[in-house]
């Protein structure tokens, strides 16, 4: 009997544990980087434990300085603002930047204002490289529900969504096929761009790198529902691991 009650008592511990665990499973913890723009600067959130492929992929190309003296060339009003695909070198056109290799989708989170997710070829869900953008609306209905969904793998912070709304604000011109929705400031039609007119980023840089510095942070999940879909963050699939578990260490202990 003692030793029953023993086992009991045990498994009540490892419960209470694995309880614990599942209750943090579905909080998106958080690296915190920040985009320096000719207009401002942004600080993201990036949720490394939930989305770990994508948020190291972006940590690669900023350890590496990719991102410096890119620009946002893409900005379509009520939808989404893009960047990370080009380098300006003080000439036009810009220089297309170097990626490295594709990262596979995570499409856990929803693409609701204020989230940071990457760009893919149309019809490939796994092939994201560089490019990403922030979503200026609530684009879940539209984005998440096509290509596989688009992975959102960060949040803007504080007024960050402000500076993003104020390069929103510019006109835009049609230059060339990949810079026809690039947005401009003070800019005369007819004449190359210049570092005065383009909305340059001038350095993304880490401001803090523990995983666990935005914990409270409980963004929405996904809605997709594509056939084969997980429309769960995560809990549904912990509580079925959390259930395997318990009753493993029940034939354990019975033996």
């Amino acid at each position: 009997m003692k030793k029953f009650i023993t086992m009991i008592n045990q498994s009540k511990i490892t419960l209470a544990l694995l309880l614990t665990l599942g209750l943090t499973a579905n909080i998106a913890n958080a690296t915190i980087v920040r985009i320096e723009t000719s207009l401002g600067s942004i600080d993201i959130n990036l949720y490394d434990e939930t989305t770990p492929a994508s948020v190291a992929n972006f940590l690669n190309y900023i350890t590496a300085g990719s991102y410096d003296n890119t620009l946002f060339h893409r900005s379509i009003n009520g939808f989404i603002l893009q960047g990370g695909g080009f380098i300006y070198d003080s000439s036009w056109p810009p220089g297309t930047l170097q990626t490295n290799p594709t990262v596979n989708n995570e499409p856990i989170y929803s693409n609701v204002r204020g989230t940071i997710a990457y760009a893919k070829l149309g019809g490939q869900p796994n092939s994201a490289t560089s490019q990403w953008f922030f979503n200026l609306v609530n684009n879940g209905a539209n984005l998440d529900n096509q290509n596989g969904g688009f992975t959102v793998f960060g949040e803007v912070m504080g007024n960050g969504m402000d500076i993003i709304d104020s390069i929103v604000a510019l006109n835009t011109y049609n230059l060339t096929p990949t810079f026809a929705e690039i947005p401009l400031q003070n800019y005369t039609t007819g004449t190359d761009p210049n570092d005065t007119n383009i909305i340059l980023i001038t350095s993304i840089d880490i401001i803090d790198s523990a995983v666990n510095t935005a914990s409270g942070l409980n963004p929405p999940a996904t809605t997709r529902t594509e056939p084969g879909s997980n429309t769960s963050s995560g809990g549904g699939s912990f509580g079925t691991v959390l259930l395997m578990m318990l009753l493993t260490i029940t034939r354990i202990r019975k033996k």
